[in-house]
């Protein structure tokens, strides 16, 4: 695959501020490191020696991080990395320990653990006292309801502090959480929790999503049914609904009854590879599969993730816009590790009624790290919104993630909240439920790319052979185990599907799925999904990159574009546009779009239609759906191709399907 950068790098967009970088606790974690015998690192701020070394001397450096955070096991460790192979790496073999315990022995019982806020503007806080006492609360009720070390309890659940509360409190006992939004009808939540045989559900009356409340009692009775191993159900009053009398067979609870009893939290030691949570796939074909990482590979990720990479500590507040069904909740969650508070919030990021209304709460709130999506950031260009009416002194990051960040969006970034606001773009996954690069306080930012792979990620570009390279286009694979690859999936005895999903194609080495170019100056560029790949006469190019070019058009909302191989030996690849309110697509701006990405990204990709759409299928937690709509194209059936209930607008894929049959069509009577 060629590279789409085959000019020389610029020069760095924001260099690292250096009274930042030398006061930032990565910088704090480097000193520490060298005096405790890691080789290699002169200079504190200097990054790539920093991660030269985390990688080199993988035990070294999980060492470090367990002794830095001072991690409070019941037993201790017998070696770091008793297993240094992948699939089946072991971590930390020996250890016990508890998530929960981590989560909350940091906080300050009079300060705020967590702000709730909604799209209204209303909020409220819970101290590290309360947080605690609830977290006790609950953790007695569950265990009144038969869930020990192992059990599962579920949650359908909007981003409140509930969440947090029922989460925390099963981590605490020991057993397993899984979670996901009140946007999920109860069929598609039934096929994620139905697999773990849930003990307890945790659900909510209902949700606020741009200015309407959303009534879900039914579905969350529906739910309960469809789960028979439940033996009881904690009903939320969240948005003051009336629950009926008797929704179910299995015990009901009121949440103020459960998490308002007066009980001394007992946090039960568990290995280091304990499960903790289980995270699904967004299961866009069959069943989504369930992921489940252990206590002591999160603890240690997260700590490392947000306390170097985020610079979080006591103090900051965090607030970053997610869904409990995406892994960014489970991150969000973490904050807590580090002593910051933690930010929920229920509601639309753009409503209507205040389309800055993240921005209000952030000023009014003083977070610290701002998190969000690319799509938000465009928005927010698009819309007019002037981000820096609100004082936003407090703000250091703004992070970014869930897809790639066009280089456009930077200086709108620094022009619009502020010059010396650090854009610190991320690429992760579910998967490994952190992040593989991004950036830290000791890291330059280059517009359009990723600073550096994360501590701890030995990651790298893979060409055809399974050759590392530098400048290129690769597979982005990682060559050595980290703490938080998942422990397996759930349903998988044998490993079979684990050990397929990533490391088929290279023996050993984790392969993502995603292009990537590994630049010489230390970045990383993501391309897009590698099964997505435009492939035209041989030249190779990520999708991401003519997205990134059409979304800078003030005319364009969103863009997807698809290269699909026809039976005849042929490729069509057509790019489906979203006009901005009140855009027509005619044919001067059809012209105008095929210029920019001649003149952009490739005059090879110049797509061979431009076809309005008014919307482009994504999946609940914002991705666009690539492949699925390639294989639409191709003429697949949709029942098996796609999930509906795992997409955000399910009536977007008539117009795919619609379209394949007729290219299907048309292809066999050419023929």
């Amino acid at each position: 695959m060629t590279t789409p950068h085959p000019t020389p790098y610029p020069e760095p967009f924001l260099p690292p501020d250096p009274n930042a970088a030398a006061h930032s606790r990565i910088a704090d974690f480097a000193r520490w490191a060298a005096r405790h015998g890691a080789e290699g690192i002169q200079d504190p701020t200097d990054y790539p020696s920093l991660h030269r070394w985390s990688v080199t001397d993988l035990g070294g450096f999980w060492a470090a991080v367990w002794e830095y955070f001072a991690i409070d096991a019941t037993t201790a460790y017998d070696q770091v990395l008793a297993q240094d192979t992948m699939p089946g790496a072991r971590w930390f073999p020996g250890a016990t320990l508890n998530y929960a315990h981590h989560a909350l022995r940091n906080l300050h019982p009079d300060a705020p653990a967590i702000t709730a806020l909604d799209e209204t503007g209303a909020s409220y806080e819970i101290t590290g006292h309360q947080l605690r006492a609830q977290v006790a609360s609950v953790a007695a009720t569950l265990r009144d309801l038969g869930v020990g070390q192992g059990d599962r309890v579920v949650g359908y659940l909007p981003n409140t502090p509930h969440a947090v509360i029922a989460f925390l409190a099963t981590a605490a006992l020991g057993a397993v959480w899984s979670v996901c939004g009140q946007d999920y009808a109860p069929k598609p939540a039934a096929d994620r929790f139905a697999q773990l045989e849930p003990t307890v559900l945790i659900t909510a009356d209902g949700y606020l999503f741009n200015g309407t409340t959303h009534d879900r009692r039914a579905a969350s009775l529906e739910l309960a049914c469809a789960l028979p191993s439940l033996k009881g159900t904690v009903l939320v009053d969240h948005v003051d609904l009336a629950w009926p009398e008797r929704g179910h067979s299995a015990l009901t609870i009121p949440w103020q009854d459960a998490a308002t009893r007066t009980e001394y939290l007992t946090v039960a030691p568990v290995p280091f590879d304990h499960p903790l949570w289980v995270v699904f796939s967004s299961g866009t074909t069959g069943l989504p599969k369930g992921i489940v990482h252990g206590h002591g590979g999160v603890l240690l990720e997260h700590l490392k993730t947000l306390s170097l990479h985020c610079d979080l500590g006591v103090g900051d507040r965090l607030m970053w816009y997610t869904t409990t069904h995406w892994m960014m909740w489970n991150l969000v969650v973490s904050t807590l590790l580090t002593g910051a508070a933690t930010c929920t919030y229920d509601g639309s990021p753009t409503p209507q009624a205040c389309p800055d209304i993240l921005w209000k709460l952030a000023a009014r709130h003083k977070v610290t790290v701002f998190g969000t999506s690319p799509q938000y950031l465009l928005a927010m260009a698009k819309l007019g919104i002037e981000p820096s009416v609100h004082d936003l002194s407090a703000l250091r990051v703004i992070g970014c993630t869930g897809s790639t960040l066009p280089a456009s969006a930077y200086p709108w970034v620094r022009d619009h909240i502020g010059p010396g606001v650090q854009l610190a773009s991320t690429s992760g996954g579910t998967d490994v439920v952190s992040g593989f690069a991004g950036s830290a306080p000791t890291t330059p930012v280059w517009a359009g790319e990723l600073s550096a792979p994360n501590l701890g990620v030995a990651l790298a570009a893979y060409d055809a052979t399974g050759t590392s390279v530098l400048d290129q286009v690769g597979e982005l694979v990682v060559t050595r185990p980290m703490p938080s690859m998942p422990l397996h999936f759930w349903n998988d005895p044998e490993g079979s599907r684990y050990h397929d999903a990533y490391f088929a194609t290279y023996p050993g080495v984790w392969r993502h799925g995603d292009w990537i170019t590994h630049t010489s100056h230390g970045s990383v560029i993501v391309h897009g999904r590698s099964d997505a790949t435009l492939n035209r006469n041989g030249v190779r190019l990520g999708s991401a990159d003519i997205h990134d070019i059409v979304e800078r058009l003030p005319e364009i909302t969103e863009a997807l574009i698809i290269g699909a191989e026809e039976p005849d030996g042929g490729y069509w690849m057509p790019l489906f546009v979203v006009p901005a309110p009140g855009v027509t697509l005619d044919d001067p701006l059809r012209e105008k779009i095929r210029d920019a990405i001649r003149t952009g990204a490739s005059p090879r990709h110049v797509p061979d239609e431009i076809l309005a759409v008014p919307a482009i299928p994504r999946t609940k937690t914002g991705k666009k759906l690539e492949v699925p709509v390639k294989r639409l194209l191709q003429g697949a059936p949709a029942a098996q191709v796609l999930n509906p209930a795992a997409l955000d607008n399910p009536e977007l894929i008539a117009f795919f399907t619609r379209l394949g049959a007729e290219r299907s069509t048309r292809s066999t009577n050419h023929t």
